[in-house]
């Protein structure tokens, strides 16, 4: 399901209120290419014409909209607010039946992973508006984990190397001997796999694969430079160390863990495939305070491992500030079902003979959260924007909306939660459920405050 983005240029487009946005090509240069204004002083002798900055696309295209209906469609059959809590409050917080669903049936694992890997060849566009309607359901699936996180590390180790790696703990021909084969959910053999197949592997969405990293924790570095970043905090049990061409170690708060065949475990500079079915790996769910994104610690004991790459810096930069921006999607669809939600019941939630919606204390807080909304929504699309045009502003445009949309989405659930009055108080509302992942996304993958940090750095901007 290749979906082409709509073209921005050749022509006016239509908009989203029905006029039209004009072309966005640069403005006509004079003859010889300068600019014909008065006090123009540049001479005209070597002159080149002036090439604007492209400009980022923040509309949805019509294939973007139609992605979205048929999620919200499948979401609404079989992710409603009774059945969300209802799972989270069991032994099983991953939906299996939703993820296939999703995954096998529809292809979106794959909407990042190239045709010729059997992928989609989608963009982070398209991602986001997955994301955008993930969030609004909080459909418990390891699609940020998986679809996007291993799935963008994975391209990064694929980038320029054709050539598979050798396994760790491969050269010792007796541990090799002892090793099982192991295989994924339905069966397919994912030993030895190197990125490519792993890729294609989780393109059919039979195939989880985990980066195993603490969630709270995995920032982008605010350096320019491109590259790493899992914090190595043994307070968080990080810090995996190769020893006799084995794993050891332990991982706390790796997301979606549970769920995953396949682990990227992240030791010095390197990365390696893990098999979650081996006899030196061990998965303990953990208590999460998001019960839709559930949490576990991953202990290593001599762990056999794949080396995907040797320096994995770049391809762990690359995943994790995907991942910030296309999060900053999901929480914008946490606000979007809190805004929407709340005002649909301050219109049918009758005091004093008029709806509480009619107070103008309520039509102040109400209208304050669709404006900072709407400036979410602007700050997601234009990472989005960033991340599927290659744009060398990626990283700065992915932490601006994270710094933004993660205060939206947890202000827009607590909102949620007050104007809803009593009912919202109660287990049975989905509120909580809203404020607890908004609350828990804020402190993924780097909090609002790094990323200003980050922003600053980038801007060249230096505190007192």
């Amino acid at each position: 399901m290749s979906t082409p983005r709509e073209t921005t240029t050749g022509g006016p487009r239509r908009g989203e209120g029905g006029g039209t946005v004009p072309d966005r090509a640069a403005p006509p240069l004079s003859a010889g290419g300068t600019d014909a204004g008065p006090g123009n002083d540049r001479g005209t002798a070597d002159a080149r014409p002036v090439e604007a900055d492209p400009v980022p696309d923040l509309l949805y295209s019509e294939e973007e909209e139609a992605l979205r209906a048929v999620v919200r469609r499948l979401l609404a059959d079989h992710c409603d607010a009774a059945a969300v809590l209802a799972r989270s409050e069991s032994d099983t917080p991953h939906d299996p039946g939703l993820w296939k669903a999703l995954a096998v049936d529809m292809g979106l694992a794959g909407l990042l992973v190239p045709e010729h890997l059997g992928g989609q060849g989608a963009t982070h566009r398209e991602t986001a508006v997955v994301l955008e309607e993930l969030g609004r359901a909080l459909a418990p699936v390891p699609y940020l984990t998986s679809a996007v996180l291993a799935t963008e590390a994975l391209l990064g180790c694929t980038a320029g190397d054709d050539d598979a790696p050798p396994a760790t703990g491969a050269a010792p021909a007796a541990a090799a001997s002892r090793a099982r084969p192991h295989a994924s959910a339905d069966g397919e053999d994912i030993d030895g796999a190197a990125p490519p197949e792993l890729l294609t592997a989780l393109a059919t969405g039979r195939t989880v694969a985990v980066l195993a990293l603490p969630l709270a924790t995995a920032v982008v570095a605010p350096d320019e430079d491109p590259g790493p970043t899992g914090r190595r905090d043994e307070r968080h049990g990080q810090g995996v160390r190769v020893e006799g061409g084995t794993l050891h170690g332990r991982i706390t708060g790796v997301a979606d863990a549970a769920a995953a065949d396949v682990l990227l475990v992240p030791a010095g500079t390197g990365l390696h495939a893990v098999d979650v079915r081996q006899d030196g790996v061990t998965i303990t769910p953990l208590i999460s305070f998001d019960r839709t994104r559930p949490l576990a610690e991953v202990t290593l004991t001599a762990a056999h491992g794949r080396l995907l790459a040797a320096d994995a810096r770049s391809a762990l930069g690359r995943a994790l500030r995907a991942g910030a921006g296309l999060l900053a999607s999901e929480q914008l669809g946490i606000a979007d079902w809190c805004l929407t939600e709340t005002v649909g019941y301050t219109r049918e939630r009758y005091q004093f003979n008029r709806p509480v919606g009619s107070f103008q204390a309520l039509k102040h807080r109400l209208a304050r959260l669709w404006l900072e909304t709407v400036h979410a929504r602007a700050a997601a699309r234009n990472a989005a924007d960033a991340l599927a045009t290659g744009s060398p502003e990626a990283t700065l445009a992915a932490s601006l909306a994270q710094s933004y949309a993660s205060g939206v989405a947890v202000h827009a659930a607590e909102e949620a939660l007050q104007l809803h009055g009593g009912i919202g108080m109660t287990w049975e509302h989905p509120v909580h459920l809203y404020l607890k992942r908004a609350k828990a996304d804020s402190i993924a993958l780097g909090t609002a405050g790094h990323h200003r940090e980050t922003l600053a750095r980038l801007a060249g901007l230096t505190g007192p």
